[in-house]
């Protein structure tokens, strides 16, 4: 059946150059930790210490992060990113100066916090802006678009957190290790103010309009929304102990700066297979596809405790990243579905800060395992998060509403 000329399609609703605007002004948040990390450890010689301000960075996106998506469906994204890409800019150049500075530990803690207490969010944003458009669509497309754009949405994630330790290390390598935090404010500055001034980023309602029709807050809290918050951290438990384990395994056979490339195996399966997952059939519902998908992880994780050798860790990070992308994909979908009227948003900067946590917990418990036990010890931490998947996807499976159940979700 052949549209008609004049039916809409997301491409024309958000414009072709949209796209990879909203990418770009990701590429700062993906240069954060890493690059936080990397200044530290060269500016004040302290793995440990470069650590602790890492998981502050994470600790700040977590507090602030749902404020910031919140603020953003009450006042609208384009002044809320304005906001939050200033005070972000300036976070960055100020930790710049901190790490190198004679000021006690603290002061950079409390500037680390800063830093991901005033990321602009640029993925959740993107999210929520064509979930909106989407919604502009006939009926009868909506289901698949929306899956075609959250397989898409994650792909892009997977590829930009691929993508961003490796400008941070070409940075350092070339113009020292304040570069990448110094770079990353650079594009903030530019990107995210672009990104905030794009055309999709104009309300269709004023204000008063917005906070008119808002859904009560109290409806972010019911049980089949906090179920995807949950699972969604568990994957960033599964980012973050799989690069630490990954990183133990490789500095036990001397060649840890290779760790990273490795670790981009699952990434790249994992975006593949985010993108593929929008063509299987609508038979494959969501809530099928969350505990089918984590008992592939929990397979790779299983495959990950016999790894002894590079082989068989490359086939085990390529079967974690199959069931990955898919799941991200699968957890965006029904946080997309399950939000309330007006608080896209919010509920996307909820999932992302979910995933974040998740990571800077998982990195330091793990790192901690792999010191003190070795880094069999380390790689069980996988394992625990794809189990944790698992179960919260048989969770989502009682929790899932009638409504969805007969709409095919």
């Amino acid at each position: 059946m052949h549209k008609s000329p004049q039916s809409p399609t997301l491409v024309s609703l958000a414009g072709l150059g949209y796209f990879p605007l909203a990418m770009v002004a990701r590429l700062p948040f993906a240069m954060m930790v890493i690059g936080v990390l990397t200044l530290v450890v060269a500016a004040r010689g302290s793995v440990e210490l470069g650590g602790i301000n890492s998981a502050m960075v994470g600790l700040g996106t977590a507090c602030v992060g749902p404020l910031i998506g919140a603020a953003a469906d009450r006042f609208g994204q384009r002044p809320t990113l304005l906001l939050a890409g200033a005070v972000n800019s300036v976070a960055l150049l100020l930790f710049a100066w901190l790490a190198y500075s004679e000021l006690p530990v603290w002061v950079m803690f409390v500037g680390a916090f800063l830093v991901g207490a005033s990321a602009p969010q640029a993925s959740p944003m993107s999210r929520s802006r064509l979930v909106t458009l989407v919604g502009e669509l006939p009926v009868e497309r909506r289901p698949r678009v929306m899956s075609t754009t959250m397989a898409y949405e994650s792909a892009v994630d997977e590829a930009i957190f691929v993508f961003g330790p490796v400008v941070v290390g070409l940075l350092a390598t070339w113009f020292g290790a304040g570069a990448p935090v110094i770079g990353a404010a650079v594009l903030t500055a530019v990107f995210i103010t672009l990104f905030a001034l794009h055309r999709t980023s104009a309300p269709a309602k004023s204000a008063e309009e917005r906070a008119a029709t808002l859904a009560p807050v109290s409806e972010l809290w019911r049980p089949r929304l906090l179920v995807v918050v949950v699972g969604i951290a568990t994957v960033g438990v599964l980012f973050g102990s799989t690069l630490t384990g990954l990183t133990s395994f490789m500095k036990d056979r001397g060649a840890v700066e290779q760790a990273g490339i490795l670790y981009g195996v699952m990434g790249v399966g994992s975006a593949i297979f985010a993108i593929a997952i929008a063509m299987l059939p609508p038979s494959f519902t969501l809530r099928l596809r969350w505990p089918v998908c984590a008992a592939m992880i929990l397979a790779g994780t299983l495959l990950l405790q016999t790894a002894h050798d590079i082989p068989r860790l490359l086939a085990s990070l390529a079967l974690m990243g199959i069931g990955i992308g898919p799941l991200l994909v699968t957890m965006y979908s029904l946080g997309a579905l399950r939000s309330p009227a007006g608080r896209s948003a919010t509920v996307m900067t909820m999932l992302g800060s979910g995933i974040v946590v998740g990571q800077s917990a998982a990195s330091a418990i793990t790192g901690t395992a792999a010191e003190q036990a070795g880094t069999s010890a380390a790689l069980v931490v996988p394992l625990i998060a794809a189990a944790l998947a698992l179960a919260s996807g048989i969770a989502n499976w009682f929790l899932t509403p009638e409504s969805e159940r007969r709409s095919g979700h």
